[in-house]
Parts: C-alpha cells; structure tokens; sequence
C-alpha cells in the first residue's frame, strides 16, 4: 500500500512540477490559479511521501519520489510543453525508469 502511496506522492509532484510552469507562461489571476494549484500539488505530495516514509526506507523512498516527478516531468515536458525529445534525453529517461524498477526490486 505504501508503494502506491509514494507513486501517488510522485504524480503530485508532476503536478506542482507542470503547475509551476504553467505559472511561469501566464500573467495576473491566472499565474495565481497556477500557483494555487502548485501548493495544494507540493502539500499532498510532500504528505503522502511522509506516509509511505513511515514503512519504507526513506533513501529508497525519496529516490522513488523524486524519479517518478522527474519521469512525469520530463514527459508532461514532451506532450504539453512540446520540449525536445531526442535520443539522448530518451536514453537517459529509460535508465531512470531502470534504476526505479531496481530500488523498488531490492527494497524490502
């Protein structure tokens, strides 16, 4: 259950991540709505990975977070911010995602 808790955890951090950047594009209430968005995103994220730390290991845990934002990130990047997504950035996403699915294999 935890396990899902931190993925969870880890789709809310894509959120407040797209949140911010939305921010960044707009100007006056909409930029606020954004930034609203961002720390309701940043408050239950950072929530849920207390509750998934209170079970597992919180190195393997942060790192499970923090890649999983990053993985969402960099594809929310891709299909809504149209950035690049060359070889190399896909290369280096998959070992990401490898490296994931290791921590998650050798955790308890």
């Amino acid at each position: 259950m935890n396990w899902i808790l931190l993925i969870i955890a880890g789709l809310f951090e894509v959120g407040f991540a797209s949140c911010l950047g939305k921010a960044k594009e707009t100007t006056g209430i909409t930029s606020t709505y954004w930034m609203g968005g961002f720390f309701v995103c940043l408050a239950i994220s950072m929530f849920l990975l207390y509750k998934a730390t209170q079970t597992l290991p919180i190195g393997t845990a942060y790192a499970v977070w923090t890649g999983v934002g990053a993985v969402g990130t960099v594809l929310v990047g891709i299909f809504i911010f149209k950035e690049p997504s060359h070889f190399w950035r896909l290369f280096f996403l998959t070992t990401l995602i490898a490296s994931l699915i290791g921590l998650k294999f050798v955790s308890n």
